[in-house]
């Protein structure tokens, strides 16, 4: 909900949505997590997943087919640490 408030509300430029572990296989198969996912990405939240978590949970294709970026998050986190990113996790 914060994510999605952040964006609409403009209380940062960019927000992105980190989705990983087993976070991402419930995102796979949970329609209302889902429908809440469309609507993030439509206000324009921009969503990325562990490409190693979603394998592990063998939900890469779904994710992406709703229109999550899939790919390996080390280092883009690591450059995100790095700079000035808010991090914030649940």
């Amino acid at each position: 909900m914060y994510t999605h408030n952040a964006k609409r509300h403009k209380w940062f430029d960019e927000v992105v949505l980190i989705v990983w572990g087993p976070s991402t296989g419930l995102l796979a198969k949970d329609a209302g997590v889902q429908a809440e996912l469309k609507s993030m990405i439509a206000d324009g939240v921009k969503v990325e997943a562990c490409l190693a978590c979603a394998d592990r949970y063998k939900a890469t294709e779904d994710l992406r087919k709703m229109g999550v970026d899939v790919k390996y998050m080390g280092e883009p986190l690591t450059e995100m640490l790095k700079g000035d990113w808010k991090v914030l996790t649940f």
